[in-house]
């Protein structure tokens, strides 16, 4: 049994993350993971050779929480494909990688995420070259300042977060179900999820004044709703999603200066954004599917009662994505 003062102290925590989670400002920024971090019931690191012979995909991966995740999860054993859109800048990175992680093995791939002809194309060339996949992080994003489409015409947010996700995961299935370990697809969502309810009308963002930050919330809370589904669907594959909370990155340097500017003193750095990432790609037993963590913890995905979806809405929704993924 546990001891009653354990309880206690377990109790008390769980009313504290709560509470940090439910106040954003201290949930989101580096403040929540300095104090849940020190947590006497934070979850363990996974051992240092949990992903040793494991092979790992991350898109996105050329800078900031991509290029942080790549570098942890070859620190833990993994050989590391990097997915990049900037191919030069791909191989310098891969470069600066080696040299903190020598006996690491790292490659780089090039592939515009939000091209769906580019994204099938890679799929075949990795389906070839890899035997397994076990595990692939969906972590390249954009936040544009104007509306801007893909090259099969899709608003860039949500062909870049989620057609062309869903186009590689399935592309590499085979590679996935072929792995001996428990297979994960994590997909690094954002906190401003929670502001945004599906919009199911106008999947493509073409009604109303445009705002990149609003779009960009709109296809990440589309990846959160397809959880389930996603689950389902690649099954006994386990599918997550992880939002980093507020994090110094070159994406926010660009794309929300202002904000940085506002709370530069209270974002994360790249290593406590990219930790829950790395550690669901390998703590054992792999956590229950179909689940949005945040700070090694397990989240709700909705905070306002105006943004939960329905079944139905959900299963529009992916008639929608299936629907734009016919070749």
């Amino acid at each position: 049994m546990i001891p009653q003062a354990q309880r206690f102290g377990r109790a008390a925590e769980v009313v504290l993350d709560r509470a940090l989670d439910r106040s954003v400002i201290g949930g989101f920024s580096n403040i929540g993971y300095a104090v849940r971090s020190r947590l006497p019931h934070w979850p363990a690191d996974p051992s240092p050779e949990a992903l040793a012979g494991a092979t790992a995909v991350v898109t996105g991966a050329s800078s900031g929480l991509g290029e942080q995740t790549a570098s942890d999860l070859a620190a833990l054993g993994a050989e590391v494909h990097l997915v990049v859109r900037d191919e030069s800048k791909g191989n310098s990175v891969r470069k600066k990688l080696q040299a903190r992680h020598p006996k690491a093995r790292f490659h780089v791939w090039r592939c515009d995420l939000s091209d769906l002809n580019d994204v099938w194309t890679l799929g075949e060339k990795m389906g070839s070259s890899l035997t397994s996949v076990d595990v692939l992080v969906h972590n390249a994003g954009a936040l544009p300042a104007k509306r801007t489409e893909s090259a099969q015409g899709h608003e860039l947010t949500m062909a870049l977060h989620v057609l062309g996700p869903v186009a590689l995961t399935e592309a590499l299935l085979p590679r996935l179900r072929g792995s001996l370990r428990e297979p994960r697809v994590i997909f690094i969502t954002s906190g401003g999820m929670y502001t945004q309810a599906l919009h199911l009308d106008d999947l493509e963002y073409t009604q109303g004044k445009y705002s990149g930050a609003t779009a960009y919330a709109r296809s990440k809370r589309a990846q959160v709703e397809l959880l389930e589904t996603f689950s389902r669907a690649w099954a006994p594959v386990r599918v997550y999603a992880t939002h980093p909370g507020w994090a110094d990155t070159p994406g926010v340097q660009d794309s929300l200066p202002a904000f940085r500017a506002a709370t530069k003193p209270i974002l994360r750095d790249a290593a406590a954004g990219a930790d829950t990432t790395v550690w669901l790609s390998a703590v054992q037993p792999a956590p229950r599917t179909a689940t949005l963590w945040h700070d090694r913890h397990s989240r709700p995905t909705h905070m306002l009662p105006t943004t939960p979806a329905s079944r139905g809405d959900r299963a529009r929704l992916w008639l929608w994505v299936r629907q734009q993924l016919q070749k």
